[in-house]
């Protein structure tokens, strides 16, 4: 939703829009928001009890327009399975964003589902896992934090010492040196989905992902005051936690169900304390 200012229309920031995320997208302005977030109801994983489908190429062009330079769209998405075969829905949306539209792929990242039983085949694995993949749009991410993503190093206290071989085949002493307590963390990132932290409001929701996960990516790709958007905001999970963290967030929902969902939560998971300490 936009305020008219002629031919520069202003976001109206901070509410939860029921709409069609195709059609409301369209009148966003261009080069408007830092950061997407949003997990696409991907081979009939949600049930909106309306036969709604939407057209992953028109969501990606929309979201390629409005995004500033140097701003990121994250994506959580899996694979259905018919017939023992995977769709291959994820590969196909990353493949065709990048090539078709003109986002570059900063990394996949796989989402480990701990706690989760997964979807039980007498005859295949047993799926635990999603895709994370980061796009970004220009040159380079324009915001990138790192630090709160660190894991515990299992050689912390270590004295790392010995030789390096050089490309002349000498040999170099390395300084000894004690390892690092913390380590950048990998591209296997797993998150407890069990009873999705208790919330019962959250848990009307068929398909969700843990607030840590939305913490993690928000903190990482943007700053206090950017816009963070959801166009398939469901329960509210990105919004929730954008708020909490002082980002001004719009989340686009077409179940109105969902929508009251999502406005209950931010209200109710609403959290001052966390917004002084920025």
């Amino acid at each position: 939703m936009t305020k008219g200012n002629g031919a520069n229309p202003r976001l109206v920031t901070n509410q939860i829009i029921h709409a069609d995320c195709l059609q409301e997208l369209s009148s966003f302005p261009d080069n408007s928001i830092e950061l997407t977030l949003f997990s696409p109801p991907y081979d009939g994983i949600r049930d909106y009890k309306n036969n709604w489908s939407f057209d992953f190429m028109t969501l990606g062009k929309h979201l390629y327009r409005i995004t500033k330079d140097g701003g990121v769209a994250v994506v959580v998405i899996g694979d259905g399975t018919k017939n023992f075969a995977k769709s291959l829905t994820s590969f196909r949306l990353a493949v065709n964003w990048v090539d078709a539209i003109g986002w570059k792929l900063f990394e996949s990242v796989i989402y480990k589902r701990d706690g989760n039983p997964g979807a039980w085949w007498n005859q295949r694995f047993r799926v635990d896992h999603e895709y994370i993949f980061m796009f970004f749009k220009g040159n380079r991410p324009k915001t990138f934090h790192k630090e709160h993503l660190m894991v515990p190093s299992k050689h912390a206290g270590k004295i790392y010492s010995g030789t390096d071989r050089l490309t002349n085949g000498g040999f170099k002493t390395i300084e000894p040196k004690a390892v690092n307590p913390l380590k950048c963390r990998g591209t296997v990132w797993s998150y407890s989905t069990s009873n999705t932290e208790g919330n019962r409001v959250k848990l009307q929701h068929p398909a969700t992902f843990p607030d840590k996960l939305a913490e993690d990516i928000i903190l990482c790709f943007s700053e206090p005051n950017d816009i963070v958007l959801d166009p398939m905001c469901g329960s509210g999970t990105t919004c929730v936690i954008a708020n909490n963290n002082r980002r001004r967030y719009i989340g686009i929902e077409i179940s109105d169900e969902y929508c009251e969902i999502a406005r209950k939560r931010i209200e109710k998971e609403f959290q001052p304390e966390q917004q002084r300490m920025f």
